[in-house]
């Protein structure tokens, strides 16, 4: 599941240019998807993950749903969970019926989606690649990939719509001949929230097992 989360977040922060400079007309669409995101108090949103590897015959998809505000966030997928309230972090697995609590590490806060949409601006090259109509609709496409060329993600492109600036869907290429994309759907800003939606509430998950790592 955490692999899957980073997968899901470390998707947005790439670029497939072999430039050094950054675009300045990316630079400004990018600018322009942060701040949508940032001005809003909380989002939510379904997902589907597509994982294709033509070379091995693969074609898998995976539906989800994630909701953020500020640092906390909530991601559910495929029987899982995972809750964050920016300090602690809540693994729920539904099969097992059980959860594992742990603090936040460096890493998970550097990988925290509140944060992933400003990612771009520090270790990144990105240009921009045209634009693209899906489903009637125009979006700006920007190519990323990171300066440090030992990362197994070699390029992200991102679709940016041009009448509101949200992210609609993104593919993420691997080195491994993995491709995967995101589409996003059913999104909501500034929904309203319950007042444990970034905590684990037992009470609710009836004979759960807690495992308490902290």
């Amino acid at each position: 599941m955490k692999k899957l989360l980073s997968l899901l977040l470390v998707a947005l922060m790439f670029v497939s240019v072999a430039q050094a400079q950054q675009d300045p007309e990316a630079t400004k669409i990018l600018n322009a998807m942060s701040q949508k995101y940032r001005s809003m108090k909380a989002f939510k949103a379904d997902f589907a993950q597509t994982l294709e590897n033509p070379s091995a015959k693969v074609k898998e998809t995976m539906n989800g749903s994630i909701t953020v505000s500020g640092e906390k966030y909530r991601l559910g997928v495929s029987g899982q969970e995972i809750i964050s309230d920016g300090k602690t972090l809540y693994t729920f697995l539904k099969d097992a019926n059980e959860v594992t609590i742990t603090e936040s590490d460096e890493e998970a806060e550097a990988m925290a989606p509140s944060k992933i949409f400003d990612m771009y601006k520090k270790g990144y090259k990105y240009a921009y690649a045209g634009t693209e109509t899906v489903g009637g609709v125009k979006h700006d496409v920007v190519e990323l990939a990171p300066e440090d060329r030992k990362n197994p993600i070699y390029k992200v492109r991102l679709y940016i719509s041009q009448k509101d600036k949200t992210l609609k869907s993104w593919q993420m290429f691997r080195n491994n001949g993995n491709r995967y994309t995101y589409t996003i759907s059913n999104f909501e800003a500034n929904p309203a929230l319950a007042t444990d939606a970034f905590t684990f509430n037992k009470a609710k998950y009836k004979g759960v097992s807690v495992v308490d790592l902290r």
